[in-house]
């Protein structure tokens, strides 16, 4: 059967064959993939057609008729319309194997690359791991709303609790729309551009037990402030912070540019393999603090320092691998293109008495070869790029720097792939890859690789 003998809105009996990335199965009607949300590797399910394109479609499932061993009653009684999770429908160990097997996949087919990848490094209780939350507030049917967008779309859905948040967040979330309600205080209504929360975000410390609340408000003027301050407090325990972010622009963005703080500190801290890092409301930092020592650990490992390393750490944020290298290592050069995350590495470094991690702002493709030309030598180069993986520049500058050792730390396959394929060309060889789940329930997989010189 060809696409032109398939038909929108026709039912069919199909086999899931095969997960893609995104966790949809695949169904293969005379060759062409069907993608099938919902459903798992070795069901039989009646599908409908919702969609058809050139090369592929999509479907609906109507009916399971065989369902897989692997297949669980999803916990969460959102999930089905909530876009946050993608997998609670597979069993951990089924989660873990499908994370598994497609950077396997991705390794060969995009990479060429043969590397053997390793078990993944799961969690032993897989749900409430994430620090942060960050949830848009509405309206439904004239009540306040706080949750996440339905499924490809901004219609929020209103919910008490998310099983993937910090079960504190939770708590504050709720205190903040209770608070609202008390004072009468709008939310925004995104398509009339009125109303003054537009958004609620927390993070808590795994190691003080703090929380930090943020309020992102469309114009500046808060009303009944200091009333609301002395509600949330009585509300919240452990509220360390209360900061408000304005975002008087009509945007999908959450943050404006003007940030205050309206009660408590400026920053939270949090630490990791004994390193402090203070946290502000804009500071990027691990969403999941256990599995983020697991991450460390392993880039860590696979530095193997000695104590008389030079070590270039690439896309350094606000310091986190640098300073940990840092601990182990003679000297380490961190960068970052974003300033206020060189400031907070800079104090992250003054806060550990660290005098031997030196960070500067500016694109590691840039800063990199200058450090180069001015003689710093670096005998392991540590990169942890953004999704879109390493700049071309920079990887030439690696290759030209001829470090012992690369260690690459990626949150996106695929262009793990692309980058460990330039660096074996160049004369590296790249070890076994090490995937860490850092974000159980969903399809995000981190991994870390290290490479070594073929004539070191």
């Amino acid at each position: 059967m060809e696409m032109g003998q398939l038909k929108k809105n026709q039912l069919l009996d199909v086999r899931i064959e095969d997960l893609t990335h995104d966790g949809s199965g695949v169904a293969k009607v005379d060759g062409y993939p069907l993608f099938i949300p919902n459903t798992l590797v070795g069901e039989r399910a009646e599908i409908k057609i919702v969609k058809l394109n050139k090369k592929f479609g999509f479907g609906r499932l109507m009916e399971l008729k065989e369902a897989s061993k692997d297949r669980v009653e999803p916990p969460c009684p959102v999930y089905d319309k909530c876009g946050g999770c993608q997998l609670q429908h597979l069993s951990y160990a089924g989660q873990l194997e499908f994370k598994r097997h497609s950077v396997e996949q991705v390794m060969r087919r995009i990479g060429k690359i043969e590397a053997y990848v390793e078990p993944v490094l799961g969690m032993d209780h897989p749900f409430r791991y994430r620090n942060k939350s960050q949830v848009p507030v509405g309206t439904i049917n004239g009540r306040i709303a706080a949750g996440f967008y339905q499924k490809r779309t901004h219609d929020i859905i209103d919910m008490d609790y998310c099983l993937i948040q910090d079960e504190r967040s939770d708590k504050a979330v709720q205190a903040v729309r209770d608070v609202m309600e008390l004072f009468q205080i709008e939310p925004y209504d995104e398509v009339r551009h009125k109303g003054f929360l537009r958004h609620i975000m927390t993070r808590v410390s795994r190691s003080t037990n703090e929380l930090m609340l943020v309020l992102i408000t469309r114009t500046e003027d808060f009303p009944f402030l200091a009333e609301v301050l002395d509600a949330l407090k009585k509300r919240i325990d452990g509220l360390a912070s209360v900061v408000q972010n304005v975002n008087p622009h009509k945007t999908n963005v959450i943050f404006g540019e003007k940030t205050r703080v309206l009660d408590g500190k400026e920053r939270i801290t949090d630490t990791i393999h004994g390193i402090q890092f203070a946290i502000s409301a804009k500071s990027f930092y691990q969403v999941n603090p256990e599995q983020t020592e697991v991450l460390y650990a392993k880039a860590l490992e696979a530095a193997g320092l000695t104590g008389e390393e030079t070590v270039i750490d690439a896309y350094c944020g606000i310091g986190s691998i640098s300073l940990c290298l840092a601990k182990r290592a003679k000297k380490v050069y961190g960068v970052e293109i974003v300033d206020a995350a060189i400031q907070d590495a800079r104090r992250n470094a003054e806060l550990n008495q660290l005098g031997n991690a030196i960070f500067e702002t500016g694109k590691a493709e840039e800063v990199i070869p200058r450090w180069y030309k001015e003689g710093v030598k670096a005998d392991v180069i540590v990169v942890d790029p953004p999704r879109k993986g390493c700049d071309e520049k920079l990887l030439e500058t690696i290759l030209a720097m001829k470090p012992k050792r690369v260690v690459y730390v990626s949150c996106e396959p695929s262009t793990l792939a692309r980058d460990l394929r330039i660096l074996e060309d160049g004369g590296y060889k790249a070890g076994s890859v090490q995937p860490v789940d850092m974000f159980p329930m969903t399809t995000h997989i981190e991994n870390v690789v290290a490479l070594e010189r073929v004539d070191a």
